[in-house]
């Protein structure tokens, strides 16, 4: 028998800022490549999520920010991936898209009519709360 893999974790942070969300457009894989997200990234084995978040919102989009409150409910993602998203507040820096196509931001009405990746679209009753 194989061994029990535990569950890993990837964050999402939720950046607003004047009633606005901040979204990453997806550069790759090619089944997500052009689909909207919440930036974010894999929690390494003996990370804290919020430390976690810290590192992938700096290397993604060049910004600093304090981690805030869980957004929602954790989103199973397949395969021992949980998602979890947190809202976020930038502390220093202007958001610039160093892993992604682009970034927007949008507002509550927009959040309904762009195309978020699946997983994302479980959020938006939650960050048009936000909002």
């Amino acid at each position: 028998m194989g061994a029990v893999s535990e569950s890993r974790t990837v964050v999402a942070g939720a950046v607003i800022v004047n009633a606005r969300l901040l979204l990453a457009q997806r550069a790759h894989p090619a089944e997500l490549a052009g689909r909207w997200e919440l930036p974010g990234g894999k929690v390494e084995p003996g990370e804290q999520d919020t430390t976690a978040l810290v590192r992938e919102l700096r290397e993604e989009l060049a910004i600093d920010v304090v981690v805030g409150d869980p957004v929602g409910a954790d989103v199973d993602l397949g395969g021992g991936l949980v998602l979890r998203a947190y809202r976020v507040n930038v502390v220093s820096g202007t958001p610039a898209p160093l892993e992604h196509s682009a970034l927007r931001w949008v507002d509550a009405a927009e959040l309904h009519t762009i195309d978020l990746v699946a997983a994302d679209r479980q959020w938006i009753p939650d960050l048009v709360a936000l909002l």
